[in-house]
């Protein structure tokens, strides 16, 4: 039997592999890529956690099993799907990414539950000074990109992810909001990108 080729989804901050677009993904890849194996973890809550569990899982279950990786990544999941192609190579998907998502998490700074998982945790100056560590000064290889925008995103100002990602495939569409809304209408052409 062939074995499955894996695409990675990473969910944003506190979300989960149960948000729509994650599962909308999944029942997509599940009816009409038999070939596909997507791959939905829950991702740590905090960046420390995070980025060791990113590294092994990409390494893990894609690099040492002889496959490019691939990515599609909601919000902080465009975020840090664009870090490990970054260090990793590959190309990917990303939905409303954050950009220097350090300056939001200002915001942040306290205690959370994540409404998905019902786990608790603490966002502190640590915590952010780990996410700009992670963001390089400039995108190596826009073409590895493929961008999804919604101007009414009440989140991000999708301008900055325009700009951060200059030379990428952008697809910017009216009004909308930080979900994205009928995402499910794109995922034909978001997995013929990841799997050329």
């Amino acid at each position: 039997m062939r074995p499955m080729t894996p695409i990675v989804y990473l969910h944003g901050f506190l979300s989960s592999p149960q948000s729509v677009k994650a599962q909308q993904a999944a029942q997509y890849a599940a009816l009409h890529l038999p070939d596909i194996a997507l791959i939905t973890p829950q991702i740590p809550n905090t960046i420390s956690e995070a980025v060791p569990f990113l590294q092994r899982l990409v390494q893990q279950q894609v690099i040492d099993q002889g496959y490019v990786l691939r990515c599609i990544g909601s919000s902080m999941g465009g975020f840090l799907s664009t870090w490990l192609v970054e260090q990793f190579g590959g190309k990917a998907v990303l939905i409303n990414p954050a950009v220097a998502p350090y300056t939001l998490m200002q915001n942040y700074i306290g205690e959370h539950v994540n409404p998905y998982t019902q786990e608790s945790f603490s966002i502190d100056t640590q915590h952010i000074a780990q996410l700009r560590a992670l963001e390089s000064s400039k995108i190596r290889d826009p073409e590895c990109f493929s961008v999804f925008l919604q101007t009414g995103d009440e989140v991000l100002d999708y301008r900055r992810a325009v700009k951060r990602y200059e030379g990428a495939t952008l697809v910017v569409e009216e009004g909308g909001d930080h979900s994205f809304i009928k995402f499910d209408r794109h995922l034909k052409a978001i997995f013929e990108f990841l799997r050329v």
